[in-house]
């Protein structure tokens, strides 16, 4: 059992004195234990009951006269304690109420009697009893000044205890105020003070009032020192506590002005990071002012103010730029040169200038970035080419693809007045670098866009100029960059579309399509071995013959670049990595015979040659931006009046050529022995097979012209001639452009001759050694020759006998039909 409370929580409204003395307590009750608490006499106390014994004891007691003899336990851990384990001394009480709890216990209210000792102890029954003799205190006690004065200082105890704050009730004191018996003023004292069970066992146990008032008044004194302690202590935190409360108030008014004065600490913080930043920092002075000019800004604004972000972001960026990093250069030529042969075969124009480069650069240190621009077909290696370069010249490498790039200040950054804005492509790829001296390549400068936003290709001017850009002014910096030291390489598969003054900046070296011999190179030293790794094949695994990689290019893969041979290659590799996940053992081996079995059967290509003459029909070549294509210029005549037909998606300027040719064939048909009735009596078609491809140029004007003649004449063209050249009204051949890729399709279709303009001899120079050996070049100034060398017959007035051999074979026919119609 336990008590509810330490101190009553009811009035003392119970039992009165004569009441009391009017009660007749037997000499036998039943005995409820108590855990933790001691009842003084005229103390009511709730009381919580959950041992067995102790129920029946209540039960006991409710049905005869309600009284009840409470005990305290020594220990409060034994569940069934003996009579050795309570106190010999209690208190008889009153059961005034009981309630039944949901959870089985009962919960009573009890009022002490008077004090009572045990004479025997009975636990053997259903609950406790015990007899017992009660302790009956003085009647008349001799009243003196000490005793007056020693009930004075308990009540005034009791009220500083209170002041002090002891919870007491106040009629609690009240009841003090109005007690003058000793006994009953020390009963009251002690069960309103905090006593250990020991304590207040010894207190319930002195039976002489006085005594018992006496030993009340020293716990309470005792009380008391421990109040005022605890109210000192309490006082001395509060005060602490007030102190560091008022503290931290002062820091949150002192934060909240420096907010408002834009001088919060975070913000000084970041202020002096930029000042001691920019004091290490090498610039100019330019730049400088600026930055101090926009940190004394920040300093003054208001930390959450947008424009505070604004100035941040642009502090960030100035002091996260490369200045003055760079990178050193690797002056070893040898070794330069080395690096840019392990990475890319042939190429040998654009490794020359580089090694050019690096030789002024060992001069002297003085000399500007050089501005390339790599234009070829796709896939020939010009966007690698530059990660090769940065690495033979030991720079970093910074890409950045401009194609379908509309907007200008894509390239110089915007305004810092707009949100969101940001510095230009050029400033955010040196930023990505570190180094103010990366190798910086610019992709697809061809397909760069303009409209109402601007020309990002203008913006490039500065960029590309190296007199200018070493003072290139981004927008949103604000100040000039140096970007003298910079390597630019661009890249582009056409030249048209680029701006004259934009094209004009940049050093042109062409990268045409590669021969047969230096994709067989490639793909032996670069594509097989990654292709290899890249599917996780070992080499002893798999071996892909010279033969089977010459019918890859030849059979499957007629481009300028590598990029489908890689594909291909990389669809061996898959095959291959199906067979060994299978279970197959042993090194499977591709070679030109079961190529098939990897790749299927060799493609058609719309470029492969018919190997016969024929009338009407001539071979010629045209320049794609994926390379050079064979071109069939094919032409018929039908009966008309002279019209002249163009189809193939044709685009003006062919359709000019092929006026021209014709203009040319009537004002000379009595030289090349043309009836000149045929142009009156027939219409002319031409057409270039391929028509959903467009198509033109004047490149084709010679290709048309001996199509043209030829079904003037009936006279065949040679099957194995290619051509090219632009034709003039009075018959001059002039030259074209492309010759290196137009040599590299005529060798790829198999044709041993061609025949190319005399001014374009000196383009020569570009065709590898053994395409030179293997082909025939034939160079001409006059239509004339392009017909001597490409028509299987010459030309010119036909004789008599060839007319009367005509004839007899026109004749002939004729009476072999009229004799047909006899029979």
């Amino acid at each position: 059992m336990s008590q509810f409370d330490g101190s009553p929580d009811e009035p003392i409204n119970g039992l009165t004195e004569e009441q009391q003395q009017k009660l007749q307590i037997p000499e036998k009750l039943p005995v409820l234990l108590l855990r933790d608490v001691v009842i003084f006499p005229y103390m009511i106390a709730p009381l919580y009951v959950g041992r067995e014994k102790s129920k029946a004891a209540i039960d006991y007691s409710l049905s005869t006269n309600r009284m009840i003899l409470l005990l305290t336990q020594k220990d409060m851990e034994i569940e069934e304690p003996k009579r050795e384990d309570v106190y010999e001394v209690g208190t008889v009480s009153l059961i005034m109420r009981m309630l039944k709890l949901p959870d089985g216990r009962i919960r009573i209210l009890a009022q002490g009697l008077v004090r009572a000792k045990i004479e025997s102890f009975e636990d053997e029954g259903p609950f406790i009893q015990a007899k017992i003799t009660i302790l009956q205190e003085p009647e008349n006690i001799e009243k003196n000044i000490e005793l007056e004065a020693l009930i004075r200082n308990v009540r005034a105890g009791l009220e500083k205890a209170t002041s002090l704050g002891k919870s007491i009730q106040p009629e609690i004191l009240v009841i003090a105020a109005n007690l003058e018996d000793p006994g009953r003023l020390a009963d009251l004292t002690a069960s309103n003070l905090e006593l250990k069970v020991k304590e207040a066992q010894e207190v319930l146990e002195i039976v002489d009032p006085v005594k018992r008032l006496r030993r009340v008044y020293e716990l309470l004194v005792r009380e008391l020192e421990l109040l005022e302690m605890q109210s000192k202590i309490s006082n001395e935190a509060r005060g602490e506590l007030d102190k560091l409360q008022r503290q931290y108030f002062l820091r949150q008014q002192m934060k909240a002005i420096q907010k408002e004065l834009g001088e919060g600490s975070e913000l000084q913080e970041e202020i002096k990071a930029y000042q001691e930043k920019l004091k290490k920092l090498k610039v100019s002075d330019e730049v400088r002012e600026e930055l101090e000019k926009q940190i004394n800004r920040l300093s003054q604004m208001h930390p959450e103010s947008a424009e505070t972000a604004v100035i941040r972001n642009y502090l960030d960026w100035m002091f996260s730029l490369p200045w003055d990093k760079s990178t050193k250069d690797n002056l070893d030529l040898k070794k330069a040169k080395k690096i840019l042969d392990e990475d890319h075969y042939g190429l040998e124009k654009v490794k020359e200038r580089i090694i050019e480069y690096l030789s002024v650069r060992k001069l002297s240190k003085k000399i500007k970035g050089p501005i390339l621009c790599f234009v070829g077909p796709p896939g020939v290696g010009k966007t690698s080419l530059g990660r090769s370069i940065a690495r033979a010249l030991g720079r970093k490498f910074v890409r950045i693809s401009l194609g379908g790039v509309h907007d200008e200040a894509e390239i110089r950054g915007h305004r810092r007045t707009y949100v969101g804005a940001m510095p230009g492509k050029i400033i955010q790829g040196l930023r990505r670098a570190g180094s103010n001296n990366p190798v910086f390549m610019m992709d697809e400068v061809d397909k760069i866009g303009a409209d109402f936003r601007g020309d990002p290709s203008s913006a490039l001017l500065e960029v590309l100029d190296p007199e200018q850009n070493n003072s290139f002014f981004d927008h949103y910096l604000g100040v000039p960059f140096d970007l003298s030291k910079v390597m630019f390489i661009t890249t582009a598969n056409l030249l048209d579309p680029i701006q004259p003054a934009f094209r004009d900046r940049m050093e042109i070296i062409e990268i045409p399509g590669y021969t047969e011999e230096e994709k067989l190179q490639i793909a032996l030293k670069h594509l097989i071995p990654k292709q290899i790794a890249e599917h996780s094949l070992k080499p002893e695994w798999i071996d892909i013959t010279e033969g089977a990689v010459r019918a890859i290019i030849s059979q499957y893969t007629r481009e300028a670049g590598v990029r489908n041979l890689e594909r291909e290659i990389a669809t061996i590799c898959r095959k291959v990595a199906r067979q060994i996940a299978e279970g197959k053992r042993g090194k499977v081996k591709v070679t030109a015979q079961n190529i098939e079995k990897f790749l299927g059967p060799p493609r058609i290509f719309r470029d492969q040659l018919t190997k016969k003459d024929q009338v009407g029909v001539a071979t010629g070549v045209a320049w794609t931006a994926a390379g050079g294509e064979i071109l069939f210029v094919e032409a018929t005549k039908m009966q008309g009046k002279g019209n002249l037909m163009l189809t193939g998606s044709l685009g003006e300027v062919m359709k000019e050529s092929a006026q021209a040719a014709l203009s040319y064939a009537r004002a000379h048909a009595k030289e090349f022995g043309i009836d000149s009735k045929i142009f009156m009596e027939n219409d002319f078609h031409i057409h270039i097979p391929e028509g959903a491809i467009p198509k033109d140029g004047p490149s084709a004007g010679v290709t048309i012209a001996t199509a043209f003649i030829s079904v003037c004449t009936n006279i065949p063209v040679r099957w194995n001639v290619a051509m090219t050249g632009e034709i003039t009204l009075r018959g001059n051949v002039l030259p074209v452009g492309g010759i290196k890729e137009k040599v590299l399709a005529a060798q790829r279709a198999g044709i041993k001759k061609m025949i190319l303009p005399m001014p374009n001899k000196k383009d020569l120079v570009d065709i590898p050694q053994k395409i030179r050996q293997e082909m025939e070049f034939i160079f001409v100034e006059d239509i004339k020759e392009v017909f001597r060398e490409a028509l299987a017959a010459p030309l010119g007035p036909r004789s008599e006998k060839a007319k009367t051999k005509e004839t007899k074979k026109v004749a002939g026919k004729g009476s072999k039909k009229k004799q047909t119609k006899k029979k």
